[in-house]
């Protein structure tokens, strides 16, 4: 005997699922129905983070897509990283762990190429980011303030391809990330910490960028010029020289500097090429008197700070950098905000002492 509608044997049977539709997409999406549409149907004129948001709402719903209709949004995310060329050592070795790190992107669905272009030219980093935006998802790159380049990174957004800066930022334009240390507090960071290897006596100290063409740079320089006007007004800021981060020109610069100052007693190397400051220092006989704090751990700056040639170095870790890269691109990719759920890079402080 069957019994009425309601027993048992009936509520054992699983509810049926409602099959999803595209109006259900573009809810979950935050996108209007044509646009599910278009992309369902790969028509060209969606922004590349904006497909991967609806593909991942079709695939959260269960939405069926037609199998004879192939999404390119399920290929692996392509990115670029243009990082400038030269003897930063810190900069080489950034590339060569990303470059390094195919098993990570891929752990992502992401592929990932380094491009070096010459450093401190405006207008050629302008043109790279044009030229790789034509065949990539996301670009990364170290800024460069110019409008030459504030143009290029607009044009990206408007071709539908993300740009992160990574370590010097650029103002006014819609990158949509920026991954990289607070560098007026590394300045302020770098100038506390050669005040008090000094002592409370007056002094001189110097600066050596790579150049102000870097918003990283000029910021460092700004940070470190107002912590000695602020809490350290005897000790005197004699000048900033630009050395391009070349070790060669770093050399000359503070021969110059200590040719012209012989009662120097501090050098904040704000960009690379630490290699000839530590140089001229030795030759000077000046390396255990002059405070040297600079930027970026590399087996080059261990060597110098084991030496004692060095005195500190101020870091943002490479690896971690790089993580937040690919979540920022992963966020993007889901819909989300870029930095949703990443941290802000902190500024490692390496002694002698406490060298990793």
């Amino acid at each position: 005997m069957f019994g009425p509608p309601g027993d048992k044997d009936t509520d054992a049977l699983p509810p049926r699922r409602q099959m999803a539709t595209i109006a259900d997409v573009a809810r979950l999406a935050g996108v209007s129905t044509a646009t599910v549409d278009r992309v369902l149907n790969q028509r060209p004129g969606v922004r590349a983070v904006t497909v991967q948001r609806v593909v991942k709402a079709a695939g959260d719903l269960g939405y069926v897509l037609d199998p004879a209709v192939p999404t390119s949004a399920l290929k692996p995310q392509r990115l670029a990283f243009l990082l400038p060329a030269g003897s930063n050592r810190f900069l080489t070795m950034l590339g060569q762990i990303i470059a390094g790190s195919p098993n990570q992107f891929a752990a992502f669905n992401m592929r990932a190429r380094v491009d070096y272009i010459e450093s401190f030219r405006p207008e050629l980093l302008a043109q790279e980011l044009r030229r790789v935006g034509r065949d990539v998802d996301g670009v990364v790159f170290m800024a460069l303030e110019h409008p030459t380049v504030r143009e290029a990174v607009d044009w990206l957004w408007d071709r539908g391809v993300p740009a992160v800066t990574l370590i010097s930022d650029i103002a006014n334009t819609r990158r949509v990330a920026y991954v990289g240390l607070d560098n007026r507090s590394a300045g302020r960071t770098a100038g506390y910490l050669i005040a008090r290897f000094i002592g409370a006596r007056p002094a001189k100290v110097a600066m050596i960028a790579g150049s102000l063409a870097y918003r990283a740079h000029e910021e460092r320089e700004m940070g470190f010029l107002h912590l000695f006007e602020e809490l350290f007004p005897a000790i005197e800021v004699v000048g900033l020289r630009e050395g391009r981060d070349e070790e060669a020109r770093n050399y000359r610069q503070t021969k110059m500097l200590l040719a012209r100052h012989p009662d120097l007693a501090g050098i904040y190397n704000i960009g690379g090429g630490p290699e000839g400051i530590a140089r001229a220092l030795k030759e000077a006989g000046r390396q255990h008197d002059v405070v040297f704090v600079g930027h970026g751990l590399t087996p080059d700056t261990r060597a110098l700070l084991i030496e004692g040639a060095m005195d500190a170095v101020i870091n943002q870790n490479p690896q971690g950098a790089l993580m937040d890269c690919i979540s920022i691109f992963a966020n993007l990719r889901a819909g989300l905000s870029p930095l949703e759920g990443t941290t802000r890079p902190r500024t490692e402080i390496i002694l002698r002492e406490n060298l990793p």
